[in-house]
């Protein structure tokens, strides 16, 4: 199996790369560092699966997967890679084309049991191989009440857990060094959160996100 990576950690990278070539049927035939870096790939070398993180800079995640998907020739398949996913967002990637999601703090077992999956035409979803997308979610339970107030502003919950470090005053590199992501991605979440909520800075940010309940009051 012909493997793409992409994700902007370069250790995670560079971890992963060796873990999967240990591996007797997996073959990585390239790295992406970022999303337009990763189409560009994916169209020169063609390969069998692409793991594909979720926040990786310049091009997105799902922007990836949106653009993929509108290649009638590509018969790659797509592994979605994520610190953490609520429903909404996985429903968002098998809409857009995903074969498979799964976290990235899974055991690498999982991880190969979702590629072989995929391999043969099934989907995965997080921790098991499903056959129908659609089912996915509807025996997770009750949602805690501050992911409800999250979707109503569409946040994803990688979103929210940024907002949270601004109400407690993080820099964006602190911010980055919490979650093991680049302050490139930080202010890209940064931007989506202010479109999605409707404001300007991060000031106002922290003032909207206590006033609505979305973060508790320190």
């Amino acid at each position: 199996m012909r493997i793409l990576i992409a994700d902007d950690n370069a250790l995670f990278l560079e971890g992963l790369h060796g873990l999967l070539e240990e591996q007797h049927d997996f073959q990585v035939v390239g790295t992406a560092a970022d999303g337009a870096e990763t189409l560009k790939l994916a169209a020169e070398l063609g390969p069998d699966i692409l793991l594909l993180e979720l926040e990786v800079p310049k091009v997105h995640g799902m922007e990836v997967l949106r653009r993929l998907g509108s290649n009638v020739t590509m018969v790659m398949r797509t592994i979605l890679l994520a610190a953490s996913m609520d429903d909404d967002q996985m429903a968002q990637a098998f809409d857009l084309g995903a074969r498979g999601l799964i976290l990235k703090d899974s055991a690498p077992s999982v991880l190969w049991s979702c590629i072989r999956a995929v391999m043969r035409g099934k989907y995965w979803a997080l921790e098991r191989e499903v056959s129908d997308p659609k089912t996915i979610g509807r025996d997770r339970g009750q949602e805690p009440q501050d992911h409800k107030h999250s979707k109503r502003y569409g946040l994803t919950p990688r979103e929210m857990e940024v907002m949270v470090a601004i109400v407690a005053g993080r820099t964006n590199r602190e911010i980055a060094q919490k979650f093991g992501i680049s302050e490139q991605t930080v202010k890209h979440h940064l931007t989506h959160i202010f479109d999605k909520v409707g404001v300007y800075n991060r000031l106002e940010l922290a003032l909207f996100a206590i006033h609505h309940g979305l973060v508790g009051r320190n």
